[in-house]
């Protein structure tokens, strides 16, 4: 095994965030409903997000308390028993959403898998994300796989300790340049970026490619190949 990928799994290999948006979308139907603007409410949602992330973390449980929150406070009083029903509906359909893989990867994943250590590193709730993986049958493709709370730097270090994983000739794989890309240049590892048009506006930050740095762009998960299985 000539290198290490370590492969993002939401929008990498399977949609994510449309779901949220989708989910999104119905809860700014409840807030016009009650006599609300919906962009005011989605900028409002949005402030709310950033301010509960770092105390409820990533997933639909923090989603749901964030979709809460913004009702309550766009409408100064208690959500109705109804609401809080409706919303918590809205954040279980996108976790129990079916696994839709993107396009080339469960045909690009076995061939990887041949030349190379695979690891799956993927930000979120534990328990949710365990069970996206258990639900994708994704397992069968890695070597590894891991959850974690946050993608900073200082978390790609620790799973460099764990795993023994050479820098110089392993590679992060994903689509977020805050989560996937820039922490992983940060701390010694090469980055593929593959964009996802519906990445989250949370993940979306300026790729920090500085010289020496090892970053490879490009448009399809099936690309890989061309570039780490050759004949």
């Amino acid at each position: 095994m000539r290198s290490t990928l370590i492969i993002d799994a939401d929008d990498t290999l399977w949609e994510n965030n449309i779901h949220f948006g989708e989910a999104t979308e119905r809860f700014l139907d409840i807030v016009e409903s009650h006599g609300g603007e919906r962009e005011p409410a989605r900028d409002r949602l949005t402030q709310i997000e950033k301010r509960n992330i770092p105390i409820h973390g990533y997933g639909c449980g923090g989603y749901s308390r964030s979709l809460l929150d913004t009702l309550e406070e766009l409408e100064g009083r208690p959500a109705s028993s109804l609401d809080r029903a409706r919303i918590l509906s809205l954040a279980q359909r996108v976790r129990r959403m079916p696994i839709q893989y993107l396009p080339g990867v469960k045909e690009t994943l076995p061939l990887l898998r041949q030349r190379h250590r695979l690891i799956l590193f993927t930000k979120g709730e534990l328990d949710e994300q365990r069970d996206k993986v258990a639900r994708s049958g994704v397992e069968a493709f890695f070597h590894e796989v891991e959850v974690t709370a946050e993608k900073k730097a200082e978390d790609y270090h620790r799973l460099v300790e764990r795993h023994a994983i050479v820098r110089d000739e392993s590679w992060m794989i994903g689509n977020s340049p805050r989560s996937d890309i820039n922490p992983a240049l940060d701390s010694g590892l090469g980055a593929v970026y593959i964009p996802h048009e519906n990445t989250w506006t949370f993940e979306h930050e300026e790729v920090r490619s500085q010289g020496g740095a090892r970053l490879k762009v490009l448009k399809h998960f099936s690309e890989l190949l061309q570039h780490f299985v050759r004949e």
